[in-house]
């Protein structure tokens, strides 16, 4: 049994310790925004806060998510309120097929706690996720929107 503390609420988990993040959010915790994309860490659509920090949920245990603080995309608005990137996601256009986009969103908010006014360059090293449809302008667009709003 985990204790998990996943959008502010504690969650236990009857999983193995080894168990990775991402499934236990999916299949025992029933929050979905957080996708499955490749499972080896490499695309980002998994992308999750632990502890305020962007990690890929598939390659992270339970085990090591175990009491630490946990936001899923499902908790990233502040009620009613969108968060500022996910206005500007809207106000952009940025969602195509939207399957990486729960992962793309929580790795630029996370990218925006730590450089409020991030450069290309600092987009280019911290957003690593990969988008399919190659929304990736729209994306670089929306995160400046953010960061000035």
């Amino acid at each position: 049994m985990a204790n998990l503390i996943i959008n502010g609420k504690t969650i236990n988990v009857d999983v193995e310790d080894d168990t990775p993040l991402l499934w236990a959010i999916r299949e025992n915790v029933g929050l979905t925004g957080t996708k499955y994309g490749c499972g080896i860490a490499q695309c980002g659509a998994c992308t999750v806060h632990i502890d305020g920090v962007a990690m890929r949920s598939c390659s992270v245990s339970v085990a090591d998510a175990a009491g630490k603080q946990i936001t899923t995309i499902e908790g990233l608005a502040s009620g009613a309120a969108l968060h500022k990137v996910q206005q500007a996601w809207l106000a952009n256009d940025v969602p195509q097929c939207g399957y990486c986009q729960s992962g793309m969103i929580m790795a630029v908010a996370a990218l925006l706690k730590e450089k409020p006014k991030p450069t290309d360059q600092d987009i280019d090293e911290a957003i690593t996720n990969i988008c399919r449809c190659g929304t990736f302008q729209q994306v670089r667009e929306a995160i400046h929107a953010a960061a000035n709003a």
